[in-house]
């Protein structure tokens, strides 16, 4: 045990926001005491997420591609997981309120992420991300599912690639998001919030490890391939 809560590693869960997590998330949460659980969302689709009925189809004014991503996660979600998009976070917002434990989100705004990130994009990978996004709608699950296998089974060499493919994707989506919820984490920390897991998604993982340690923070990990499973395994400390 710890002799103050703040001494605690942060509990970072790494999910897959199209596969079904309910269930070993549960059991994974309910494994340990908590002072509050962390998601990776803004109030905006904490609020569209949230709302009667699910998650509402991606919002007039949305870029094309979003639109088209929008639509890619719903099929998915139906295809691959079992559920729908987000519900790894629902899970962990519903498990929090039935403990009676707060819930921070802290990820950015992502309308400000969006035009960051398609202001920030040479041309050719603004054309790359929309005939991408246009592609995935016609690709069978199958497929999807034998690339998400191989990210599992190496989640470092998959992220290579996106860097390589496309650097400005992976510093906005990626890189800048990871500092900025390592930061968010260390005041959640300071206000006596200890123990807390936070549930990411599983591309996060590493780097937000990485920008918490260089805060100071400790951190625990269980990743995506790992919570799948049928348990999880011991999370990995550091």
């Amino acid at each position: 045990m710890y002799a103050r809560t703040t001494e605690a590693p942060v509990l970072l869960i790494g999910a897959a926001h199209v596969v079904d997590l309910a269930e070993p998330l549960r059991r994974v949460l309910g494994d340990r005491p908590l002072d509050g659980i962390a998601i990776e969302l803004d109030a905006e689709r904490a609020e569209a997420l949230f709302a009667p009925g699910g998650p509402r189809t991606a919002r007039r004014g949305a870029p094309l591609f979003v639109r088209f991503w929008s639509i890619l996660q719903r099929r998915l979600g139906a295809e691959i997981g079992g559920g729908i998009p987000g519900a790894e976070m629902q899970a962990a917002a519903t498990f929090a309120r039935e403990r009676g434990l707060p819930v921070f989100l802290i990820d950015d705004p992502i309308r400000v992420t969006l035009v960051h990130l398609v202001r920030s994009m040479p041309v050719k990978e603004r054309v790359l991300l929309l005939v991408s996004a246009f592609v995935g709608l016609f690709v069978p699950a199958r497929v999807v599912e034998r690339e998400m296998d191989r990210y599992v089974d190496a989640p470092e060499a998959y992220a290579s690639e996106l860097r390589h493919a496309s650097p400005t994707i992976a510093r906005v989506l990626l890189d800048d998001r990871n500092e900025h919820m390592a930061d968010r984490l260390l005041g959640i920390r300071r206000q006596g919030y200890g123990c807390v897991a936070a549930v990411v998604g599983d591309a996060h993982l590493a780097g937000l490890r990485s920008a918490l340690r260089r805060r100071g923070v400790p951190s625990e990990a269980i990743p995506f391939r790992d919570l799948r499973g049928a348990t999880a395994s011991v999370p990995r400390s550091s």
